[in-house]
């Protein structure tokens, strides 16, 4: 069993025993530190849905309006024009045949990968790389684009990516502890109403199961959030 410092022991104490608002979970989480140094704020998510089935799995991304307090470190595969608006963007790392041999050799200080259409073929030799930890760009998430230049500013801006594992959670950063209340609020209510909006067709039953939020240390909320 974890064992838990006197910080935290502190804090579950106070932690209340049933659901609570929004508020009142971002107010607890804020008053009550979980290390020294400034947290991550996440939203853990038990869904409704059944992960063995595909049309059940839930995926996307959203665009939190106070970011994630995170600086995101993105490189782009592609050449030509849409490297260079990429660099433009404010890319960390862009190239092709180089990018892909400093990945091959373990090189994966970066948060997101972009790639353009034409980009894909070489990027997809590096799927057992990038696959097992997220990274692989994909259509559906908005990072397969010759519009490299907007996905590298939404990447910086807070676009973030949601995804159920196979156990049915989501667990999304949606800012830090540092941020003001109402920021949390409303980074908190951006990511819960995207889920919503791309809740599966084939579920006849409740989409959130159990919301909680915590910070990376901290004791999670239990919040009251109606489907």
């Amino acid at each position: 069993m974890k064992k838990h410092g006197k910080k935290y022991v502190d804090a579950a104490k106070k932690a209340p025993a049933e659901r609570v608002s929004l508020q009142e979970a971002v107010a607890f989480v804020k008053a009550n530190a979980g290390a020294k140094f400034d947290e991550s704020v996440e939203l853990g998510m038990r869904m409704g849905c059944d992960p063995r089935k595909s049309d059940q799995m839930i995926r996307g991304t959203v665009s939190l309006p106070h970011g994630t307090g995170k600086a995101v470190k993105v490189v782009v595969f592609a050449g030509g024009a849409p490297a260079e608006a990429a660099k433009a963007a404010g890319a960390d790392e862009v190239g092709m045949d180089d990018l892909l041999e400093k990945i091959k050799g373990g090189w994966l200080d970066f948060d997101v990968a972009i790639a353009t259409p034409e980009a894909m073929t070489a990027v997809r030799k590096l799927a057992r790389v990038l696959g097992p930890r997220g990274l692989m760009p994909n259509p559906k998430t908005g990072t397969v684009t010759d519009d490299t230049a907007a996905a590298v500013k939404a990447q910086k801006a807070g676009k973030v990516e949601f995804r159920m594992d196979r156990q049915g959670n989501i667990c999304t950063m949606i800012g830090k502890r540092s941020f003001e209340a109402k920021q949390i609020e409303e980074n908190a209510m951006a990511l819960i109403d995207a889920i919503r909006a791309v809740r599966p067709a084939a579920l006849k039953g409740q989409l959130f199961k159990k919301i909680s939020l915590s910070s990376t240390m901290g004791v999670p909320v239990k919040i009251d959030i109606k489907d």
